[in-house]
């Protein structure tokens, strides 16, 4: 059960305005530099989200179960989860067609615990379940906290100050003897009390 993201973020945690003050840059610049400071911003959100298994920013995901037991309750790979959009049974030709509200429920608290509840009476021989949520911190989901943004700050100007100075030239702190190395120590202890743990 993966969830895929079906749209992509419109805005990143942390603006550019934002990301430049951080940086020191001179305003008079003309905005050299904006494209690269942006994609370093993403580059450090995706990091993150990678390291903490939290959704850090605001999108529409949608899962899919060719199979499930009946009445079943499945924990959800996202968090935080914010709402549940769309629940529906895969027919011809991509349609989707909406099941009787109550089939499929959200459970949990959204932050640390989200689930889904699958009705007994919903037949799991039939087609697959379509699954459409919210996930994400911003938007109508919680704030994201401030020592993740600050992590992204962080991470996102290492990057731009050391660049081209890593070991093979990579972004995620660079190869160490043919293998990746994880987070500078700062950025790790920022995200350290966010990181979610597999179930």
């Amino acid at each position: 059960m993966t969830p895929i993201r079906v749209e992509a973020p419109s805005v990143e945690p942390v603006s550019l305005a934002e990301m430049r003050a951080y940086l020191r840059l001179d305003p008079d610049d003309g905005g050299a530099e904006d494209g690269l400071v942006m994609a370093l911003v993403g580059a450090a959100r995706i990091a993150l989200e990678q390291e903490t298994r939290r959704i850090l920013v605001p999108g529409r995901f949608r899962l899919t179960l060719a199979e499930w037991p009946a009445g079943a309750v499945l924990p959800l790979p996202l968090s935080p989860v914010t709402a549940l959009l769309r629940a529906g049974r895969a027919g011809p030709n991509g349609t989707v067609a909406e099941l009787a509200p109550g089939l499929v429920q959200l459970r949990g608290d959204g932050l640390e615990v989200a689930s889904l509840r699958i009705d007994p009476a919903l037949d799991p021989t039939g087609a697959p379940l379509v699954i459409d949520l919210a996930a994400g911190f911003g938007g109508d989901g919680p704030a994201l906290p401030a020592p993740l943004g600050l992590a992204i700050r962080r991470l996102a100007a290492s990057w731009f100050e050391h660049r081209g100075d890593e070991p093979g030239g990579g972004l995620g702190g660079g190869l160490d003897g043919g293998r990746a190395r994880g987070l500078p120590a700062d950025v790790a202890a920022l995200a350290a009390p966010f990181r979610r743990l597999l179930l």
